[in-house]
C-alpha cells in the first residue's frame, strides 16, 4: 500500500515549517488524504494516523508492538526514565510498583490536598476582583501535585521550583520535539532555559530523595511510597535515580494537564449559561453546603459530562509511538523503529464522531450517546497498558476543584478581552482574565 504523503515539505526541514505554523489545523487536516498519512519532521518520516480504530490498534490492540516515539526521546534528558519513557519488563515492573499508590482509597486521602487548594485559593478572591485563572490554577495544580508527592511544608522548596520550571520544560521541549536533531545542540537562548530548568529541578528533586533516604521517616506521601515499594518478585526497591525519575515524570504530568482543564472548564462554564445554572444546581444540591466527598464525586454527574466535553475539547495536540517489531497498520507493513503520530485533538474534533465538533456541548457524554463512540475516538490520557496512571486521580481532583470554587463563586469573563487558543505540546488559553463573583 502507498501512503500518501502530506503537502508542503520542505527540503531538509520536511513539514516541520508548515506544522509550527498550522499546528492543530495542519493535524486535522491530514484525514483527508488518508487513513494513515505520512509527514516528515527534519529528517525522520513518520506515518500519522487519523481514525479511531487505527489510534486504537496502535494504543491498545497492537499496543505490545509500539514503544514510546522519537517526540519522548527528547525529553530524556529530563524524565530520565521514568514510567513516560520506560518500556518493556522493566516498563511494567515500575508500573506495578506506583499502581498502588492511585488505587481508589489512595484517591480518597489525597482529597483532602485538593479541597485545601482550591479553599486556600479561593480565600484570598475579593468581590469583583479579576483573576487570571489560567495563573490560579496552575498554582492550584502544582500545589496538589507536589503536596501529594513530598508533603505540605516538607518539600516547600521542590514545589516552588516545580512551579518555576515546569511549565519552561514543557514549552521549550514541544519546540525540540518539532525540530530536526541538531536544534536541541545549537546555543540558542531557548535550549539554555530548558537545560537549566531541568538541571535546577533534577537537584532539588535528588537532595529532597537523600533527605528522606536519611531520615528513614514515612510521611505517608507519594514519595515515601516510591522509596519504600518493593518488587512482588525479586523484593527490590527502586534506587535514588529510578525514584527522581518517576518524581520528575509524576510532577510535570500532573501539573499540566490538570491545570489546562481546569482553566477551560471555567472558559467554557461562563461562555454557556446554561450549562453554569446546571453545574451550580447539581453542585448545590450534591454538597448542600458542606465540603465535598469523596462519594460526591461519582453523584456529581452533570459536572463530570463538562470535564469530560472539556477533555475532548482541549486534549493533547500529538502524541509518538515507534514501532519495535514488524506489525500490518491499515495495510501499511511496519518495521522495528518506524514512527507512528496521533493526534488526539485532531481525533477529538473529528466530524464524524463528534458532530458540529467546535461545540461546547456536555450531553455528549450520557449514556446512550458515549456508547456510540467509538474505541480510540476519545484519548485524553492515551490508551492500552501505557494509558497515564493518574488518570482517575486527575478526574477526581478536577471534578472535587470546580465543586469547591463554583459551590461559592462564579467566574465572569472580562468584556474586550478575548480569549484565544495557543498550542505548544497542547491548547493552552493565551490569557484567562476573569472576574469573581460570590454567589448567593
Amino acid at each position: 500500500m502507498t501512503v500518501p504523503v502530506a503537502p508542503g515539505r520542505w527540503p531538509v526541514l520536511g513539514h516541520t515549517p508548515a506544522i509550527l505554523r498550522q499546528r492543530l489545523g495542519f493535524t486535522a487536516a491530514l484525514r483527508q488524504y488518508g487513513d494513515i498519512v505520512r509527514i516528515d519532521l527534519g529528517p525522520l518520516p513518520a506515518h500519522v494516523v487519523t481514525t479511531p480504530e487505527l489510534a486504537h490498534r496502535v494504543l491498545v490492540t497492537d499496543g505490545a508492538a509500539f514503544e514510546k516515539g522519537s517526540m519522548f526521546d527528547k525529553f530524556r534528558a529530563y524524565v530520565g526514565n521514568g514510567l513516560v519513557l520506560s518500556s518493556g519488563a522493566f516498563h511494567r515492573r515500575q508500573r506495578r510498583l506506583m499502581q498502588p499508590s492511585f488505587h481508589r482509597d489512595e484517591l480518597a486521602r489525597y482529597l483532602d490536598t485538593m479541597v485545601g487548594a482550591a479553599t486556600s485559593l479561593t480565600a484570598s478572591w475579593q468581590p469583583g476582583e479579576v483573576r487570571q485563572v489560567d495563573q490560579d490554577m496552575q498554582a492550584v495544580a502544582v500545589t496538589v501535585v507536589g503536596e501529594t508527592l513530598f508533603s505540605a511544608g516538607l518539600g516547600r522548596d521542590a514545589i516552588e521550583e516545580a512551579r518555576r520550571s515546569i511549565p519552561v520544560v514543557i514549552k521549550y521541549g514541544m519546540l525540540r520535539v518539532l525540530s530536526p536533531g541538531l536544534f536541541e545542540r545549537l546555543p540558542l537562548p531557548v535550549n539554555r532555559r530548558f537545560d537549566e530548568a531541568t538541571a535546577r529541578m533534577r537537584a532539588i528533586v535528588m537532595e529532597l530523595i537523600a533527605d528522606r533516604r536519611a531520615s528513614g521517616v514515612d510521611h505517608g506521601d507519594l514519595l515515601s511510597r516510591l522509596l519504600s515499594a518493593r518488587d512482588e518478585d525479586t523484593g527490590e526497591r527502586m534506587d535514588d535515580e529510578q525514584v527522581h525519575d518517576e518524581v520528575i515524570t509524576l510532577l510535570s504530568a500532573g501539573i499540566e494537564t490538570s491545570a489546562l482543564a481546569l482553566a477551560w472548564v471555567f472558559h467554557e462554564i461562563a461562555r454557556h449559561p446554561d450549562v453554569e445554572r446546571k453545574v451550580h444546581a447539581e453542585i448545590d444540591e450534591v454538597l448542600a453546603g458542606g465540603p465535598i466527598t469523596f462519594a460526591d464525586i461519582t453523584r456529581l454527574e452533570y459536572t463530570r459530562r463538562v470535564v469530560t466535553e472539556t477533555l475532548r475539547m482541549y486534549p493533547l495536540w500529538i502524541l509518538m509511538r515507534r514501532a519495535t517489531t514488524e506489525v500490518d497498520l491499515g495495510g501499511v507493513r511496519l518495521t522495528p523503529g518506524d514512527e507512528v503520530i496521533i493526534s488526539p485533538h485532531a481525533l477529538h474534533h473529528d466530524p464524524h464522531t463528534y458532530p458540529d465538533p467546535l461545540r461546547f456541548d456536555p450531553d455528549r457524554w450520557s449514556p446512550e450517546r458515549t456508547a456510540a463512540v467509538p474505541k480510540g475516538a476519545f484519548i485524553p490520557f492515551g490508551g492500552g497498558t501505557r494509558q497515564c496512571i493518574g488518570n482517575s486521580f486527575a478526574m477526581t481532583e478536577i471534578i472535587a476543584i470546580v465543586a469547591t470554587v463554583a459551590a461559592r463563586w462564579r467566574l465572569v469573563p472580562v468584556p474586550g478581552l478575548p480569549v484565544e487558543v495557543k498550542v505548544t505540546s497542547t491548547a493552552y488559553p493565551s490569557r484567562l482574565p476573569m472576574t469573581a463573583v460570590p454567589r448567593n
